[in-house]
């Protein structure tokens, strides 16, 4: 399914990489900032690289993403021969680009008309949030969305999206609490369908992840969209709390053994010093970020962009 998704990377608005630059301010404070000091030395030692690998462990990369991303910058600068310490940070820079993973999907603005987003993860992790962001972000890119309040287990879910779709002012299907997900997302999509609503931003349940009925309810959403709307894509994104470091990468795990997965949108991400957890996530994921939260407001919200990320690591 992930590969009817795909399409060469667009370049960032200024405002876009703003936000990035935004939201990796703390980040760049802290141990991956220091990582440009290594490399104002006259020479490269193994020093060096033990460095390295500890600056990216303390930015909670992880030891499994911190080896590999040493191994390859290493064996990059002794293939061809570097010798000036800038250009092995320039090719420590570009080895950090690659472990980003693929970058040429098709964001959902520019899904066709009637495509169904089902957004999970752990509840806490800022799911309900990065809908409303998500929802004020298409509509300044000019499509229109309405909301499914699909987390019918916490009566409070609801409340709080429909908070948001008034908010932001889009549209909101909603059922009482411990009404059947599956109906919610059905009627939602019927209702966007006769409104001529162009995307559907799905709540979904996010407690006890790592409980079997869950995961199978998260499954049976995805087969009622797609008989609600057959022709039209259905894709799930998770949502990660940047904050939340290598635990995050756990959580994922155990959505990921269940649930097929197309992106992820990463949170926090402003709230951190540990921004290193974004290398970690395709590393070990295989599965690209496709946005991040670079705040609290409703628009501090910006696809992700690899090289831009990695560049405002380093300013």
């Amino acid at each position: 399914m992930r590969d009817l998704f795909r399409r060469a990377p667009k370049t960032p608005t200024p405002e876009q990489k703003e936000h990035i630059e935004e939201a990796v301010q703390k980040t760049r404070e802290g141990a991956l900032g220091r990582i440009s000091s290594l490399f104002r030395e006259q020479v490269i030692t193994g020093e060096t690289w033990d460095q390295l690998e500890e600056l990216l462990i303390q930015a909670d990369v992880g030891p499994v993403t911190a080896m590999t991303l040493v191994e390859r910058a290493r064996e990059e600068v002794e293939r061809e021969e570097i010798r000036t310490p800038v250009e092995a940070e320039t090719a420590i820079r570009r080895q950090m680009v690659h472990i980003l993973g693929e970058v040429d999907f098709v964001p959902v603005e520019d899904m066709p008309d009637g495509t169904v987003v089902l957004v999970v993860g752990v509840n806490g992790s800022g799911k309900t949030t990065s809908i409303a962001k998500l929802a004020t972000y298409l509509h300044h890119q000019g499509r229109s969305v309405l909301l499914a309040a699909g987390d019918t287990f916490r009566a409070a879910a609801i409340d709080q999206l429909r908070v948001w779709a008034e908010r932001v002012g889009v549209p909101i299907v909603a059922h009482q609490p411990e009404a059947d997900p599956g109906a919610v997302v059905f009627d939602a999509i019927k209702a966007a369908q006769s409104r001529g609503a162009q995307i559907v931003l799905v709540d979904t349940a996010g407690r006890l992840h790592t409980k079997f009925n869950l995961m199978e309810e998260l499954q049976k959403l995805k087969r009622v969209a797609n008989k609600a709307a057959p022709d039209a894509p259905v894709v799930s994104l998770l949502v990660v709390d940047a904050t939340t470091g290598q635990n995050a990468i756990l959580q994922a795990k155990s959505f990921l053994q269940s649930v097929n997965v197309d992106g992820i949108v990463l949170t926090k991400l402003d709230g951190t010093a540990k921004g290193g957890v974004v290398f970690s996530v395709f590393n070990e994921l295989k599965v690209p970020i496709w946005y991040i939260g670079t705040g609290e407001k409703p628009d501090a919200f910006a696809p992700f962009d690899h090289l831009q990320f990695v560049n405002a690591l380093f300013e």
